[in-house]
């Protein structure tokens, strides 16, 4: 009896590893899907109007919540009410705005140091690297997402703002234990981009742990991205997609004297509302054939497959 059940995990692995994601989403190895994910929803109330606009009316497929923002309730109830739209938790360690700031949503004593003099989280990475450390950013981490499910929202998966989960190695396996933990799909880099810095086989360590993620992740390329070339930057990003599933994300915000109060990259922000949601895109994606999906079915297929195991 064990060695048909151990024959049965080896066929069930082979079987996995010898299809494409898109094939065990059940599309077919030739389509292209792409996830377009809004970040910083739940940072004001510009970006959860332009999150509920962009998924309504738009192609905002997925979003990710700032839990610790002061707008964060206001999303929180839109996706509790909204449970067939998909948001995930964007795990944040960073404050970064000049005059808009917050603290997190672990008890401070619980994780002194991810606050600054001024009793805010750091404003940059690398001050959250030198004060702080991994166990402060797992007790975060668990706050964050634990807050979002009490709250009921279904939560599709996790990533991270700013990066701050994951520019630094032993940050990053934090990151991917909280995904083990609540068992969610998770935005990795992609491979090249792993390669490019020199990280060690993130993707071969999702892969053991049954971690799904997109295979595609935009990153590299916003080197030459400004709100003057934004919709031709975009037009060419979506017209050279690869088969299989891509990940690109945007920072869309509603125009008004908010966003432009807390930051300088407001004009760029209000104007990948305008384009997510306008009929350019749109005709250009049924040009493609390009199929656009949430964080949903990755999410479903991870709790699938991880089942069977």
């Amino acid at each position: 009896m064990k060695g048909i059940l151990v024959l049965s995990f080896l066929f069930f692995t082979g079987t996995l590893s010898a299809q494409t994601l898109g094939e065990r989403l059940g599309y077919k190895k030739t389509d292209k899907l792409l996830i377009i994910n809004n970040d910083d929803a739940g940072m004001c109330h510009a970006a959860n109007t332009a999150t509920m606009e962009g998924m309504e009316r738009g192609l905002i497929s997925s979003a990710t919540i700032m839990m610790p923002c002061p707008w964060s309730n206001e999303i929180l109830k839109y996706a509790n009410e909204n449970p067939d739209k998909g948001f995930g938790v964007h795990l944040t360690l960073t404050s970064e705005w000049k005059n808009y700031r917050w603290g997190t949503v672990a008890s401070r004593g619980e994780v002194p140091g991810l606050y600054d003099e001024q009793g805010y989280m750091w404003k940059d990475v690398l001050e959250v690297y030198n004060a702080s450390n991994t166990d402060e950013a797992l007790t975060e981490g668990r706050a964050q997402i634990r807050k979002a499910l009490e709250a009921g929202v279904p939560v599709t998966h996790i990533d991270s703002h700013m990066g701050t989960y994951q520019y630094s190695p032993d940050y990053m396996r934090i990151y991917l234990q909280l995904a083990e933990e609540f068992d969610l799909p998770a935005r990795m880099p992609s491979q090249s981009t792993l390669e490019n810095m020199g990280a060690p086989p993130f993707r071969d360590i999702c892969r053991e742990k049954g971690i799904i993620h997109p295979d595609y992740f935009i990153h590299e390329e916003f080197r030459d991205y400004k709100t003057e070339n934004m919709e031709e930057f975009w037009t060419n990003y979506i017209k050279n997609l690869n088969p299989g599933v891509t990940e690109i994300l945007i920072h869309a915000a509603a125009e008004g004297d908010e966003i432009r109060a807390i930051t300088g990259s407001a004009p760029k922000r209000i104007k990948e509302l305008e384009f997510f949601t306008g009929d350019k895109l749109k005709q250009l994606i049924r040009e493609e054939g390009i199929i656009v999906i949430g964080y949903r079915p990755l999410f479903e297929l991870q709790r699938k497959e991880r089942q069977r195991k």
